[in-house]
């Protein structure tokens, strides 16, 4: 993996999470929604709630990658005024409050257009860990390769089912903090089973020396949280708790979420060389 002198923050609290329970638990909310201020009592209280760490998603105006709820939530967001700048403002409110590392989750065409170096800068300085960035495959991303690295800045790249050995090395080489290994082809949502095709994609992560390999799509109760720390390094939760916060507000998203932390203490799996 690049950058291996530079301390990532999401891979050190992934690690203990290893160490100290089943794995780690990473809970999507999206900025904005129902507005700013909620969204960053949300993910406060994600982190309060047991969530290892936070992944704050900028609402964008084409969210391929994501499924109906987060889309109503995102849509919403931006029908109420989001701005860009919203999201740094709630990244530093959220990470003076809690301890847990916040990545932001963004599409890579708002990164382009504000400027990489640029928004590099804005993120160290609202106390950010970095970017996971769905639509940009490592191939493509040099300019972002410089900027997180003379920055110290996590960078998390996305695995599937359908990608070759050669994306699966790559994205191994690139990401710092962890791979989001998609748990499903298709778009986010919660299901009733994890497609068992996440489990051989984490497989075929560790053969290419993978450090944190953590799964989404489709992750959305504890049990199922349980089931994927069995071979996975975390759990990955977006729209059971986006739903949560929409029907019920800070304290069902609460609820949800300390029933979704429940999951990392179950049996987990048998460490993983290194």
């Amino acid at each position: 993996m690049s950058g291996a002198t530079v301390t990532s923050p999401v891979e050190t609290r992934i690690r203990a999470a290893n160490a100290e329970r089943a794995g780690a638990f990473v809970g999507y909310l999206p900025v904005g929604f129902p507005d700013l201020a909620t969204s960053i009592d949300g993910a406060i209280a994600l982190a309060e709630s047991g969530a290892d760490v936070i992944e704050l998603g900028l609402p964008y105006s084409d969210p391929v990658m994501d499924g109906p709820v987060i889309q109503r939530a995102t849509q919403a967001a931006l029908a109420g005024g989001f701005r860009l700048r919203h999201a740094f403002e709630a990244l530093r409110a959220i990470t003076a409050a809690v301890d847990a590392p916040v990545l932001l989750m963004t599409y890579w065409n708002p990164v382009l257009a504000y400027g990489v170096e640029r928004f590099a800068d804005d993120v160290v300085a609202a106390g950010g860990a970095g970017l996971i960035t769905p639509d940009l495959i490592p191939d493509e991303a040099g300019e972002w390769l410089a900027a997180s690295e003379s920055r110290g800045l996590d960078r998390v790249f996305l695995a599937a089912p359908t990608s070759s050995d050669a994306r699966l090395e790559a994205a191994v080489a690139a990401s710092r903090g962890f791979v989001y290994t998609v748990s499903t082809m298709g778009i986010t949502g919660a299901r009733a089973d994890v497609d068992s095709a996440a489990r051989t994609l984490v497989g075929r992560l560790r053969e290419h020396g993978v450090s944190n390999a953590c799964v989404g799509l489709g992750v959305s109760t504890a049990a199922q949280v349980a089931e994927v720390l069995g071979y996975a390094d975390g759990a990955i939760v977006g729209s059971a708790l986006v739903a949560a916060l929409a029907d019920g507000g800070l304290d069902r998203l609460g609820v949800v979420a300390r029933d979704l932390a429940s999951g990392t203490r179950g049996p987990g799996r048998a460490p993983a060389s290194r």
